[in-house]
């Protein structure tokens, strides 16, 4: 897979994947606004299949911020992501201390090129996928990578995550 990138189109994740010399592939798409489930309708408008893409979703885990990575047709277990990474409790984390820690909107957070480093795990399903579809950093800006290549820019564990 060749790195691909659209002048002016460039942000935080992938300059740490040109960085890290990380192949991967934008795939853009003209987001709508009215959207609220933001991973479904990038599957729709890439025309992928919903357990290739991965939404990013963070939790505060016993008090820190934590990055779970799940496909977009299922849902995030705290449980699981808690016990993943040693933990005891994680929720949710807001929306507001989501976009702050990490520098990127709701809707187009990408586990990649975060402000700050957080504990990532992606679920285990992503293995078994050539290439997986994450936000690219914005609403409407998708990045198909390597799950192995994923895993090794964020420094995540896999584990099953997901429901």
């Amino acid at each position: 897979m060749a790195k691909k990138s659209r002048a002016g189109g460039g942000t935080p994740a992938t300059v740490a994947l040109t960085a890290a010399g990380v192949a991967f592939e934008v795939r853009a798409y003209d987001h709508d606004p009215r959207s609220t489930s933001y991973g479904t309708e990038a599957a729709e408008a890439l025309g992928a299949d919903p357990a290739r893409v991965f939404k990013t979703l963070l939790a505060s885990l016993d008090g820190k911020l934590v990055v779970g990575i799940v496909p977009v047709s299922g849902h995030l277990d705290l449980k699981a992501l808690a016990r993943a990474l040693g933990g005891s409790k994680a929720v949710m984390a807001e929306v507001a201390a989501a976009e702050r820690a990490t520098g990127y909107v709701a809707g187009g957070i990408s586990p990649i090129g975060q402000k700050r480093s957080h504990p990532t795990v992606l679920d285990e399903s992503a293995l078994g996928h050539e290439t997986i579809l994450v936000s690219g950093g914005r609403r409407g800006f998708d990045i198909e990578l390597s799950p192995r290549d994923l895993v090794a820019v964020t420094g995540a564990v896999t584990a099953t995550i997901g429901r």
